[in-house]
């Protein structure tokens, strides 16, 4: 019986990256196996072994400990990542694996044919072994083209073969709100600066199909066509739900006739705006979030909803969803303690870490990097404690992204401390002060690490005859930075007006741009911010965040500024992340806060 190939089908596999593996079914001498093969196996096995090696495996007849080429006439599906002709807007076309899959096919068929080749051990052992051969170093021809920017491949070493680290470098993101189209039109956006963009929001309607607003989809279009158009490698991903859009999420999953409607409206969705993938910001399953209908059984049916979606879009496009810190509630409304089922199928998870601590008479943090001094009152809500509690459910830190906020929110409020810091505010870094507290170490629960304090913004140089005060060891750059900053009261502070009234925000959300605008932050030749217009700047240890105080004016401010956001994007770098979004970018300061994490990022 001759024998017989075929590669119909495919899977994905998320270490040392996204990539694809080919399922490859034989039956040879009657005997059916599925072997799972990179297109950099193929390659190996076609290609010239080095003289070395030749030498050892005749020494030791083991083929199983090398990697054995055939030196074949044959001819394999082209490599076509690194290719000078290659449009930016094919990463993202299933037509790449397909092709893989009919010349992978045709390949092993020419190779069984012949009788020169067709009982060689090498061959025989890439159709049948599995975990015994050791496997070729990863190649950026075996990625899953939605990960892989052009620029990261354009990048790459070519003389190693095109190798990819898995380290690879971390994704610098943004959520792109269709309400910013006036004032951030997609066509002027710098899309060098954003890997993905996320476009908020369509909304599951009552029919299970997508609902947009007024204009909304025109925008989303516009968006995608200016980012690919741009050649910078942007990828953009519509965001179905958001607080407030989810009332319909739970029936558009409920059922498998809904559930296909609803794959169904989005892969059309997709196709018809050119989009590169989808992000599902469903706040929350089995949840009731801003009054939405729930139901016990929604993370069952999220699963079953992605597992359809994969199915559809195919493994090239981004599957992504807006997430607490917390792994989703289950059937019995406790957080789900194994989610790698819905890993495998998903490109990324949006860790949301801001929110945590909205306005109030006794504000706290809005997006705190950790419980520093262990004595936050939620103290699983942070950029640690929602890392840690995925990884611990299964998800892996390679496909997570750690959400930014560009905002602040301003309470009505007398306080000069966060609630949660526990310390007076002698103990804080007050910028008024004359004198700077030891910075006491972080305890961290879990495998993570935290930013060493030289990783912070360079700071500004201070030219003034004032003396400067004798700084300890332990003091942090930053340290250093608001105490020459502010004491010596800059020049560029005491040009700004004298006030800045921020009373008409109280109770609501900020964006980071009003904050500067008001006057209440100026930002140095350094880039960084420092306070004004009558407010005191502090910094809360415990959360590793900036906060602003008018006790005058009973105005307190929490936000996040180009130190703290430094600080979290070098924990996601340093802890494995995939990387950093931030919500919005309509709310920077042009792009100065978005420029700090990609450096932060590595970028």
């Amino acid at each position: 019986m001759a024998p017989l190939i075929t590669i119909n089908n495919h899977t994905t596999a998320s270490f040392p990256r996204p990539h694809i593996l080919y399922t490859v079914q034989v039956t040879l001498d009657g005997k059916q196996s599925v072997v799972p093969r990179r297109y950099s196996e193929f390659i190996a096995l076609h290609g010239i072994r080095p003289s070395y090696l030749v030498a050892q495996m005749d020494a030791h007849h083991d083929y199983h400990d090398y990697i054995a080429t055939l030196k074949d006439p044959f001819t394999l599906p082209p490599k076509r990542l690194l290719s000078t002709s290659f449009i930016p807007s094919a990463w993202v076309d299933d037509t790449l694996i397909a092709e893989r899959k009919a010349g992978l096919t045709e390949y092993l068929s020419d190779l069984l044919k012949s009788a020169d080749y067709k009982n060689a051990p090498v061959l025989l052992d890439f159709l049948t072994a599995d975990d015994a051969r050791v496997s070729p170093r990863f190649d950026v021809e075996d990625a899953i083209p939605s990960t892989l920017s052009r620029k990261t491949a354009l990048n790459l070493d070519i003389d190693s073969g095109g190798e990819v680290d898995a380290a690879a470098t971390p994704i610098a993101a943004a959520y792109y709100v269709d309400w910013a189209a006036g004032s951030f039109p997609p066509e002027t956006l710098n899309f060098s600066k954003f890997d993905i963009l996320f476009f908020a929001f369509a909304t599951p309607n009552s029919s299970s199909t997508l609902s947009f607003g007024s204009g909304s989809q025109a925008i989303l279009k516009r968006l995608a066509t200016a980012a690919h158009k741009s050649g910078k490698g942007t990828k953009v991903v519509l965001s179905i739900g958001g607080w407030g859009g989810c009332k319909y999420f739970s029936s558009s999953c409920s059922t498998s006739a809904n559930r296909t409607k609803l794959v169904n409206s989005i892969k059309s969705t997709i196709s018809a705006n050119g989009l590169d993938g989808i992000d599902l910001d469903w706040e929350y399953p089995n949840s009731p979030g801003a009054g939405q209908p729930f139901s016990s059984a929604d993370s069952a049916n999220l699963l079953s909803l992605l597992k359809s979606l994969r199915s559809a879009l195919g493994s090239s496009k981004i599957i992504s969803a807006a997430v607490p810190h917390l792994p989703w509630l289950g059937s019995n409304g406790s957080p789900l303690k194994d989610v790698s089922a819905y890993a495998a199928q998903m490109t990324y998870a949006n860790i949301m870490n801001y929110d945590v601590w909205g306005a109030s008479s006794s504000p706290g943090p809005n997006a705190p990097l950790g419980n520093l001094c262990g004595t936050s009152k939620q103290p699983k809500a942070s950029a640690q404690a929602g890392l840690a509690q995925w990884k611990a459910a299964g998800f892996p830190a390679s496909k997570l992204l750690l959400g930014l906020p560009l905002y602040g929110y301003v309470s009505q409020s007398t306080k000069n401390v966060l609630t949660g810091s526990l310390l007076p505010s002698s103990d804080m870094l007050l910028l008024q002060q004359t004198e700077l507290p030891s910075v006491t170490e972080s305890t961290v629960d879990g495998p993570v690490e935290f930013p060493p304090t030289d990783s912070q913004p360079t700071p500004e140089s201070d030219d003034s005859d004032e003396a400067k005060p004798e700084l300890l060891a332990s003091e942090s750059e930053r340290d250093i930075h608001f105490l020459n900053g502010s004491h010596a009261r800059s020049k560029e502070v005491n040009a700004v007006a004298a006030n800045a009234n921020l009373t008409s925000w109280w109770g609501q959300q900020i964006p980071f741009s009003a904050i500067v605008k008001s006057g209440a932050l100026v930002k140095g030749s350094d880039g960084n911010y420092r306070q004004g217009g009558g407010f005191t700047m502090g910094w809360d240890d415990c959360s590793d965040t900036p906060f602003l105080f008018n006790t005058a004016q009973r105005t307190v401010v929490t936000y996040d500024d180009t130190w703290s956001l430094a600080d979290k994007a070098r924990f996601a770098k340093q802890n494995g992340m995939a990387g950093c979004f931030t919500w919005s970018l309509n709310q920077d300061d042009g792009l100065t806060l978005q420029n700090v994490i990609r450096k932060n990022l590595g970028k």
